[in-house]
C-alpha cells in the first residue's frame, strides 16, 4: 500500500459523519487499500471485524448505490499495487496472521514517520508543558502507564490520568492551576465516554490536547488539537497495540530532544540506580 492510495481512500471517507462501527470500516480499508478493490462485502466485513450488512450501509452512507458501486469507484481512485489480491502462499493460522497484520501496521506508522512534523511539533508541546498530564482510560491506560513512566525519567512533573470519575476533571483542575499547557492523551478502542469527555474539558481549560489514537476517525479527533494515528490490530479476540506503544516512544524522544537537560536527567538517574543496586545485571 502506498502512501498516496491510503490519501485517497482518507479523502473519499472525509466530510462525512461516520458510526463507530463505520471508522472501523474505513479505517480497515485504509490499511489494505491494496486489496480492497478486489475484496466482497463479505471479506471486507470479515477483515473489519463488522456484519455484511454495515459494509453495505458504509457505502450508502458515502454516497453510493451500494457496495458494487463503491468497489468500482475504489479501482478508479486507489488502483491495486502490483501483486495485489493475489493467492497463493500456505495457509497461516490466526495467531501468524495477527503478527503479520501488526506487522502491516507498523510499516504503516513507519510511512506516516516519513514526515516527521506531526511528531516534531507534539515533542515541542509536550517538553514545554509544566506539568504534563498523561491520559489513558480502561484499554489505553497500559499505553499511558509505560509513556508516563519513561518520561518522568526526562522530564520534571509528568502527571498520570488513568482513572475514571470525578475526580478526572479535578486533576485536570489541578493541572491546569500548576501551570500545563498540554495534554497527552492515549485513546484506543473502544472509546470510553469518560475520555471524550475529558478531552472537551481538557480543551475547555485551555490545555493543547495531542492525542494518540488508531485512525483520524476514531470519536477523540473532534477534541483532540494534534492526533497521530497508530493503528490497532483486531485479528484476536482483544486488540493488540504495538503500533500506539511504539508512537509513544517515538514522541517520548521528540519531547527529550526538546528538553536540554534530558540527557543529564538519565545519566544522574544511571548513577543513583547503580548505587542502590536496582538493576540485576
Amino acid at each position: 500500500m502506498t502512501d498516496s492510495t491510503a490519501g485517497r481512500l482518507q479523502a473519499l471517507f472525509e466530510g462525512h459523519r461516520l458510526t463507530p462501527t463505520q471508522r472501523r470500516i474505513a479505517h480497515c480499508m485504509v490499511r489494505r487499500a491494496g486489496d480492497v478493490p478486489f475484496l466482497s462485502s463479505v471479506e471486507l466485513a470479515e477483515l473489519a471485524g463488522v456484519s455484511q450488512p454495515s459494509v453495505t450501509r458504509f457505502a450508502v452512507a458515502l454516497g453510493f448505490d451500494g457496495y458494487p458501486a463503491l468497489r468500482r469507484h475504489l479501482r478508479e481512485v486507489a488502483p491495486p499495487e502490483p501483486g495485489a489480491g493475489g493467492g497463493g502462499g500456505e495457509t497461516l493460522n490466526e495467531y501468524q496472521q495477527a503478527v503479520l497484520a501488526e506487522i502491516e501496521n507498523l510499516r504503516h506508522l513507519a510511512g506516516l514517520l516519513a514526515d516527521p512534523t506531526p511528531v516534531e511539533r507534539a515533542g515541542r508541546l509536550l517538553a514545554g508543558s509544566r506539568p504534563l498530564p498523561v491520559l489513558g482510560l480502561r484499554a489505553a491506560s497500559s499505553q499511558a502507564r509505560g509513556f508516563a513512566y519513561f518520561a518522568a525519567k526526562v522530564h520534571p512533573d509528568v502527571r498520570l490520568l488513568d482513572e475514571a470519575g470525578s475526580m478526572l476533571t479535578d486533576r485536570v483542575d489541578a493541572a491546569v492551576r500548576a501551570g500545563a499547557t498540554a495534554l497527552l492523551c492515549f485513546a484506543l478502542p473502544r472509546h470510553p465516554r469518560e475520555v471524550v469527555e475529558a478531552l472537551e474539558y481538557a480543551r475547555a481549560a485551555g490545555l493543547t490536547v495531542v492525542t494518540v489514537a488508531e485512525s483520524a476517525f476514531a470519536p477523540v479527533a473532534a477534541h483532540s488539537d494534534l492526533l497521530i494515528p497508530a493503528a490497532v490490530g483486531t485479528g484476536l479476540a482483544f486488540d493488540t497495540a504495538c503500533a500506539p506503544m511504539l508512537l509513544g516512544r517515538v514522541l517520548l524522544e521528540a519531547m527529550a530532544d526538546e528538553l536540554p537537560d534530558a540527557q543529564a536527567r538519565l545519566e544522574e538517574f544511571d548513577t543513583k540506580a547503580a548505587a542502590r543496586g536496582l538493576f540485576v545485571e
